[in-house]
Parts: C-alpha cells; sequence; structure tokens
C-alpha cells in the first residue's frame, strides 16, 4: 500500500488544522523541490532519524537488447538513491514484529 503526493498533503493537512490545505501543499512542494535542486547540484541531502538523498553516478556501458538480443550501448547516467537512516529501520522492524 502506498502513499501518492495528494493523500500526504491531505493527511498532513488533517493533521495541523490550522493550515490551510494550499499551505500545505506549497510546503510539500517546497520540501520536495529543494531536495531535487540539491541532488541536481550533486549534493547530498540527510533528513536525520529518516534518511539520505543522493545521486549514484553509473558508467557508460554496453547492454543488450532483451527482445533481439543485439548490442546496444547505454549511456552514463546518474540515478537518485535513498538511505533509510536508523531511526526509520529500527520503527519498520519494530513493527513487523
Amino acid at each position: 500500500m502506498g502513499m501518492t503526493k495528494s493523500e500526504l498533503i491531505a493527511r498532513l493537512a488533517a493533521r495541523n488544522p490550522h493550515l490551510y490545505q494550499r499551505d500545505v501543499e506549497r510546503i510539500v512542494a517546497t520540501v520536495f523541490d529543494e531536495i531535487s535542486k540539491a541532488l541536481a547540484g550533486g549534493h547530498r541531502v540527510e533528513l536525520r532519524g529518516f534518511g539520505a538523498f543522493s545521486v549514484k553516478n553509473r558508467p557508460a556501458r554496453t547492454g543488450r537488447n532483451p527482445r533481439t538480443g543485439a548490442h546496444v550501448s547505454v549511456e552514463k547516467k546518474s540515478v537518485p538513491f535513498f538511505k533509510t537512516g536508523k531511526e526509520m529501520r529500527e520503527r519498520l522492524n519494530r513493527s513487523s514484529v
């Protein structure tokens, strides 16, 4: 079971009735935008207790088309990476026991 951005905004707005939903929307969008900008700039974003966002660079390589078996060159690329924090892992493991 997942949660969409609009569901996150609705839940935050419900828990904070003193804030307008449009303000909660703006806050969530700003946080996501700032994380994206930092990652695009090559920086690491760490949220203590939650986790850390970083960028991993994958080198160029020769891949294979699974349908035809033909060799295909794959360009180098940067991919976002998330590593959970200690507190988050402990919470997840505590609830599954």
